[in-house]
């Protein structure tokens, strides 16, 4: 299915969910490299169907590109799939500002895990077959709650941070007067 026929599938179908997070994102599905410096021709496979599945197990948790959200992902991606490789990824957390390591210790690690370790193997979904099923179906089908939303938890420290700037400066010119 191409990308506009995606965009013009109904509200809350897998195939609208999955090419607005593409657009939210500004990603493409024809960036993923294909598998290299693997030989068997079944196991590059199976490495290249994963990475091609990678935006939809995104796209699926509402999970941002950004470091924070590939961590998270990460994390839940090798607690459902126990591929090494996934789990090594979550080293990237010493990339992590405080804050950003204090938000993935505390929030999205345990969401990932929880719900890595409890949903069906998402390495097995055909997702062609599920584009124009409905998304809530399949997380709920896949055991899959969906985390905090990352884009609009940093968006409100943001808020939060510009306020208590703005209220220091205005402080400081209350009591310079």
């Amino acid at each position: 299915m191409t990308v506009a026929k995606l965009r013009a599938l109904p509200e809350n179908t897998v195939g609208r969910t999955y090419v607005e997070w593409l657009d939210r994102e500004g990603v493409s599905p024809d960036t993923r490299n294909a598998v290299r410096y693997v030989d068997e021709e079944e196991c590059a496979y199976v490495m290249q169907r994963y990475r091609e599945s990678h935006d939809f197990y995104h796209a699926l948790t509402g999970l941002p590109v950004y470091v924070e959200g590939e961590v998270a992902l990460k994390a839940f991606e090798f607690a459902n799939t126990l591929l090494p490789m996934t789990g090594l990824s979550i080293f990237a957390v010493m990339r992590m500002k405080p804050k950003q390591r204090s938000r993935f210790w505390n929030t999205y690690l345990p969401w990932a895990m929880s719900n890595g370790l409890k949903s069906r193997d998402i390495i097995n979904v055909y997702w062609e077959e599920q584009l124009e099923r409905d998304v809530d179906e399949l997380r709920e089908e896949l055991g899959i709650e969906t985390p905090p939303d990352l884009r609009e938890t940093r968006k409100l420290l943001k808020q939060v941070r510009t306020t208590a700037t703005e209220l220091h400066q205005n402080m400081e010119k209350f009591t310079a007067n």
